[in-house]
């Protein structure tokens, strides 16, 4: 369409559905100066109204020639189908004329085809008839002359031809025949049946075997079950003088005379081998069924034997050596004959049944009869273990005559899990089902008694000849860590080896973790021994540190001369300890108890150091620093001097002592402005509880009168927005809570039985006069037996280590010490109250140091390399 009033038509809006004229002709003559173009525009319209109009027409022209070809085509090919459908027909019914003419010419044929093979029938059938009348008089013949060599082919002819007559046998003469040939079959059976008896009974096989050996391929003519009867006549023939021998006879069938059982049948094997073995063809595998029907019979006579034996009127128990050696020889026994008939039959190699997967034939085929019995000997086992236990607490943790080595275990362990090895072994070849997880249970059993009454034994006080009572000295430590770690080593592998000998249906039955867990509760309470050594030799310096005047002080200075001090005694402790230690692991262990409980003892002693003044929190917060700084280099003490410690303990140790800073950084606060001491301690310490906050101003040093004022202010702060996520009570005052449960009405300082479970441990009443050291290895035993943890927890709750106590100690004495204000006293959890029995703590206990551990070594049992790159 032309330009219109100097605007190009839009031929989408022209071509649209929704086209609107009004609003096109709104867009042409949008102002009224457009309007002088009206008859311009008019006449392009129509210009284009023409054009549409002669290309409409030339459109129905063409479309009206293309309609008239298309019926012309349709039609041509219409004419061109019924054409081709006539041709079809005409085809169809020539072809069945074809068939009509073909079928007449060849109808002669087919009756002579027919005819031709009824013929050849006939004649072959007379002809096989012939031949069957023919070989049913020879055999009857050979039969009765004992020729059973001749018998024996033409009685597999005879039987075969008797298949082509199935079909016959309503004819009365085929009918005749076929019941001469059964009764001859029978008649052939009774003689051969009755020519076995008769030899054997006049002994003389050796004589007649050849026609013996004739007759046995004639019973492998007439049948499986003609083969099957002299099989058991031969067996029964054979073993009938063994069983009036060893079953009628009370002293030659008991237990006692099994061997002779056993050489009976050797001779009997024998005897077949150099007399009867010729006889039989070896398809029977006469000597393998002899075997069969022997290990049966005896299986039964053992089953009678056992039983009655087990009933005894005169009360005495099957005794359990005469039972293993009955077994034992029984286990020979039938791997002998396993041994020998498994080459009797073998696969070809390139096939792919191997001799290697078929079945062993004689596998308990008699020491079946022993397996529900087997429980005596696990009772034995049982008692043997009972009597070892009290043994091995009776050794010495180390020879006399031995050097003490760093790697040395306990030798009363290796000489056990010998012991486990050599019953695993016996146990899994006479019975590797149920009774083996019988026994897996006793292992377990002892395997508890072991880290209790024996490892557990020698962290505690024991006699010592003139003295009542002596504490583990540190190379007895060091031999119960490497004794539980290999211990814990071992059980993993026990528990693997017993899976591998073990029945399939029965693998699921054996587990030894727990008592692998006891064993790592082990190696975590030695840990906590050692850094209990620790303490020891500190705990003066805390007193020290108590009797400050921190309360006097009027400026801040160099480090205390205590913290010097306590760092040396530190550092010599550690170094002796971490150069002893042969893992990493263990090492990093110690240093972080260690770490732990002298933090947790720094809070304990400074709210035993009322009242702290300002400057004295300042001083407090500098000796902190210091002697974090000096336990950084614990677990590299023993390095060279340019050795740095790994990230993850310096990160440890920045946790452990940084529970410092908000409780000495609340005290540096001024009790005035009252407010600034209450939101210090909202935003430090950050719990709200009434007593903590009450406590700690008793701290501060002020007087009961001016708390009011302050606990107003608490109260009104802690119910804040900002503060009601708050806990009750602090993480950081922890220590606190468990000191108070450890020592009531007493106070405490921080104990290195590390978080041994500071709960019922060590309670004041059962204290001496002062403190002694000798009782800390009774104390850890007392707190594996009342509750145990993870070192740097209170309790099985799993609180994070990073905000709890690692456990407390006994003080030197009941007595208030010179200038030492009464012990204030803090909330204690509910959680830290539980207490579970010895061996489940001891569990808990290693799962708790095994996850610890992860965190910087790997799993036990790693070398030292492999903590190393832990971190």
């Amino acid at each position: 369409m032309p330009q219109l009033n100097g605007t190009a038509p839009n031929h989408d809006s022209l071509d649209s559905v929704e086209y609107n004229p009004i609003d096109h002709l709104n867009s042409i003559f949008s102002h009224p100066s457009t309007l002088s173009s009206i008859s311009k525009t008019s006449s392009a319209l129509g210009n284009y109204q023409d054009e549409l109009d002669r290309d409409i027409a030339a459109l129905v022209r063409q479309q009206s020639t293309s309609d008239v070809e298309s019926v012309k085509t349709i039609r041509a090919a219409k004419d061109d189908l019924a054409e081709l459908f006539r041709k079809v027909e005409d085809v169809r019914a020539r072809a069945l004329q074809t068939e009509e003419a073909i079928t007449e010419m060849t109808a002669d044929i087919k009756r002579l085809d027919n005819t031709k093979r009824n013929l050849t029938l006939s004649m072959t059938a007379l002809k096989r008839l012939q031949m069957l009348t023919t070989a049913y008089e020879q055999l009857r013949g050979l039969s009765s002359s004992r020729q059973y060599k001749d018998c024996a082919q033409l009685l597999q002819a005879v039987i075969q031809l008797m298949t082509h007559f199935k079909s016959y046998r309503s004819i009365e003469q085929i009918a005749t025949l076929s019941r001469n040939v059964s009764d001859l079959q029978r008649e052939l059976l009774e003689q051969i049946c009755e020519d076995f008896e008769v030899t054997f009974a006049k002994a003389e096989v050796v004589q007649r075997r050849g026609m013996l050996a004739e007759a046995c391929l004639v019973m492998d003519a007439l049948g499986d079950n003609a083969r099957s009867r002299l099989i058991t006549w031969y067996c029964n023939t054979q073993l009938r003088e063994y069983r009036q021998v060893f079953r009628a006879n009370e002293e030659a069938g008991s237990l006692d005379n099994i061997s002779r059982r056993y050489a009976w049948f050797r001779r009997m094997l024998k005897t077949y081998d150099d007399e009867h073995a010729v006889m039989f063809p070896a398809h029977w595998r006469m000597n393998e069924m002899l075997a069969n029907a022997f290990c049966e019979g005896t299986r039964e006579d053992f089953k009678n034997i056992l039983s009655k034996s087990v009933r005894r009127a005169d009360g005495q128990s099957l005794d359990v050596d005469l039972l293993l050696s009955c077994l034992q020889e029984t286990l020979e026994f039938e791997h002998s004959l396993e041994k020998r008939f498994s080459n009797t039959s073998r696969a070809s190699m390139d096939t792919f049944s191997s001799d290697s997967e078929r079945a062993p034939v004689f596998s308990q085929a008699i020491s079946e009869a022993f397996e529900p019995y087997l429980s005596v000997w696990v009772e034995a086992q049982d008692k043997k273990l009972s009597a070892m236990i009290p043994h091995y607490r009776q050794q010495p943790p180390k020879p006399p005559d031995e050097e003490f080595s760093s790697q040395m275990v306990i030798p009363s362990s290796i000489e056990l899990f010998n012991f486990y090895r050599l019953t695993l072994a016996q146990c899994a070849k006479l019975s590797p089902g149920a009774r083996l997880v019988e026994l897996s249970k006793v292992f377990a059993k002892y395997l508890e008694q072991y880290s209790q009454q024996v490892l557990l034994f020698y962290l505690g006080e024991r006699s010592s000849g003139q003295t009542p009572s002596k504490t583990p000295q540190l190379e007895d430590i060091i031999l119960v860590l490497n004794t539980a770690d290999y211990c814990f080593n071992t059980c993993t592998q026990l528990e693997e080896k017993i899976k591998s000998r073990i029945e399939e249906n029965f693998k699921s039955s054996i587990d030894l973790q727990s008592q692998a867990d006891a064993f790592m509760g082990i190696a975590s309470a030695t840990v906590r021994a050692l850094v209990r050594r620790a303490e020891v030799d500190i705990e003066p310096i805390w007193r020290e540190m108590r009797n400050t005047g921190w309360s006097k002080m009027e400026s801040v200075g160099d480090q205390s001369s205590w913290v010097v001090e306590m760092l040396s005694r530190i550092k010599s402790r550690a170094a002796e300890v971490v150069g002893i230690l042969h893992k990493q692991q263990y090492a990093r262990a110690f240093c972080d108890n260690l770490v732990d409980s002298i933090a947790n003892t720094f809070i304990v002693n400074v709210f035993q150091c009322k009242p702290i003044s300002e400057v004295g929190a300042e001083q407090m917060l500098l000796d902190s620093y210091g002697l974090k700084k000096g336990l950084e280099g614990l677990l590299t003490i023993n390095a060279p001097s340019n050795t740095a410690p790994t990230a993850g303990y310096i990160k440890r140790v920045n946790q452990a002592m940084s529970r410092l800073d908000p409780i000495l950084k609340t005290f540096q606060v001024r009790p005035s402005p009252p407010e600034a001491l209450v939101q210090a301690y909202l935003i430090h310490i950050a719990d709200t509880s009434e007593t903590n906050f009450r406590k700690f101003l008793d701290l501060k040093g002020l007087r009961k009168q001016d708390q009011s004022h302050f606990m107003e202010l608490f109260h009104a702060h802690r119910a804040a927005p900002r503060n009601e996520k708050l806990p009750h009570s602090s993480a950081l005052l922890a220590p606190l809570a468990a000191s108070n449960l450890a020592t009531p009405g007493g106070p405490t300082i921080t104990s290195g039985i590390g978080s041994l479970s500071s709960a019922a441990t060590l309670s004041t009443s059962n204290l001496p006069a002062r403190f002694d050291p000798s009782t800390f290895g009774n104390a850890i035993i007392n707190a594996a037996r009342d509750g145990v943890d993870r070192f740097g927890t209170p309790n099985l709750s799993g609180t994070p280590s990073s905000h709890t106590p690692s456990g407390m100690m006994t003080p030197p004495s009941q007595q208030q010490q010179p200038n030492e204000q009464p012990r204030a006293s803090f909330e204690i959890p509910a959680a830290a109250m539980g207490t579970t029995n010895l061996n489940e703590n001891l569990r808990n206990i290693g799962k708790f140091f095994k996850r610890d551990i992860g965190s910087f070594g790997g799993r036990f049992g790693r070398g030292e390399k492999g903590a190393e790159e832990g971190g």
